[in-house]
């Protein structure tokens, strides 16, 4: 493929680009059913990066067979065919792997894959990038200054477009106005421009996975939404006037509603997403209501990129009891909002 081919061609499935991510957890297993998965190989492409001897081992205690066609970075032609295709980087010996256990060999493993991934969809070889779960702590081990797949993907693609973490369920979307940073600097954070904007940014990554007229209910930050001033002034100060502000603009958006009650609205009233504060106060509720199905998608790149909301399970991995339904709806959300960003095919 040229280096522009995979936003160019018509007619076929879309291309991704998967990172196998920790192989000391649940990653390898997971990586190996889904790319066992009948309904993932009829929605898209994939090209796997990892070493075949992690892969292998992952499909052994998944108990499953794969049926993969070996590719090289550099040589990427076979694309179109109904196989999928596997990058070995013979970069790991599964007898190395320490099961269970955060390690450098670990986050080397898993960082090489993921910027082998990102340099794919980069050169336009991909057309979506999802991963299976990275262990943090492994991955600083390799790459000190990894503090989010954020900060990891901005370094190696030399991004500095606004990039936010999504948290994406069937029935509803959770989207935040501030991430990783500490409680403490979450209130004097908030701005009015700074809500709007990610009010924006929701509705455009909305809209790549087809929902063309999304509703957004926006959460407040103190209890019972401030009660009208009692319990703080940054409902009445800075997120009401963000809201009102957006719907001046056209956007189809309520709020501030209190928090502990905004996923039940958004539910019963059929919001497509909600607006939180900060990190915990959407992940809680989206992770209760489901943990196994959850995705992470990053907004903001020029191509989709989506991950399983859970982490690396270490004190399942190698039992064969991993569930691969979070997995199985990263890659297809990825399948769909490529489809939507290049006007791919359903089939190929």
């Amino acid at each position: 493929m040229t280096s522009n081919g995979a936003a160019e061609a018509k007619g076929r499935r879309p291309v991704i680009a998967l990172a196998m991510g920790d192989p000391a957890g649940i990653s390898p297993e997971l990586t190996a059913r889904l790319l066992a998965l009948g309904d993932i190989r009829e929605a898209a492409h994939i090209i796997a990066v990892g070493d075949r001897r992690i892969l292998d081992e992952g499909a052994k205690i998944a108990g499953v067979g794969l049926d993969l066609e070996a590719a090289s970075l550099d040589a990427l032609d076979k694309v179109g065919t109904s196989r999928h295709l596997f990058v070995d980087l013979k970069h790991l010996d599964s007898a190395d792997v320490v099961r269970g256990e955060a390690t450098l060999a670990g986050g080397a493993f898993a960082t090489r894959n993921f910027r082998a991934a990102l340099e794919l969809a980069h050169a336009g070889k991909a057309d979506a990038v999802c991963f299976t779960p990275f262990n943090k702590k492994a991955m600083r081990f390799a790459y000190p200054g990894y503090d989010d797949e954020i900060r990891f993907v901005a370094d190696v693609l030399s991004f500095t477009g606004k990039v936010r973490e999504f948290n994406v369920l069937e029935k509803v979307w959770n989207a935040r106005v501030t991430s990783h940073i500490p409680l403490s600097e979450v209130a004097r954070s908030l701005s009015v421009e700074g809500i709007v904007a990610e009010l924006e940014l929701t509705r455009a990554c909305l809209r790549n996975a087809g929902h063309d007229e999304a509703k957004i209910a926006v959460a407040g930050l103190n209890p019972h939404a401030g009660d009208g001033g009692s319990f703080g002034m940054d409902e009445i100060d800075i997120i009401e006037p963000a809201v009102e502000k957006a719907k001046a603009l056209g956007f189809n958006v309520e709020g501030p509603f209190p928090a502990d009650t905004v996923f039940v609205r958004a539910l019963k009233e059929g919001f497509h997403a909600v607006l939180t504060m900060y990190h915990d106060q959407g992940q809680i509720a989206m992770k209760l209501m489901g943990f196994d199905k959850g995705v992470t998608m990053m907004g903001g790149l020029p191509f989709p990129l989506c991950t399983p909301a859970h982490g690396t399970a270490y004190d399942i991995a190698g039992k064969g009891i991993a569930d691969v339904g979070a997995s199985r709806e990263a890659v297809l959300l990825a399948a769909r909002m490529a489809k939507k960003n290049n006007g791919l095919s359903a089939a190929a």
